[in-house]
């Protein structure tokens, strides 16, 4: 199993940046694939980034290649997502979750979930 807390959200103005964090319990963090999603109001919660056990492998959705990067310290049991031009639309509760060695994009293929942290961009 594995715990995860996030951290680094807030409050920011359109083209502002954000690092949010990911911090993981247990000896066998790097023996999962993380990934990071979103939830707006009213919306379903939607994939943003992921990245595999080594790091080798990161996915995007659309919305934000070219703008938010995933990254992991295996050392360290840490992800971030580092999130430039920030846009209003980036609003949302994000959360980071972990699942076995293989990298998915989907919300329900992952077995561990942090408690979220609140993402707002002002305009």
């Amino acid at each position: 199993q594995v715990q995860l807390v996030e951290s680094g959200g807030g409050l920011v103005q359109a083209g502002g940046s954000l690092r949010l964090s990911c911090a993981a319990s247990g000896r066998t963090f790097r023996s999962y694939a993380m990934g990071w999603f979103r939830q707006a109001p009213g919306k379903e919660r939607e994939f943003v980034a992921a990245i595999s056990w080594s790091g080798g492998t990161k996915y995007y959705a659309d919305s934000v290649k070219g703008r938010f990067t995933i990254s992991r310290d295996n050392a360290k049991n840490t992800v971030t997502l580092q999130m430039n031009s920030l846009k209003p639309e980036d609003t949302a509760v994000y959360y980071c979750a972990a699942r076995g060695q293989v990298v998915r994009t989907t919300p329900s293929e992952y077995n561990y979930w942090g408690q979220g942290t609140q993402v707002t961009v002002s305009s």
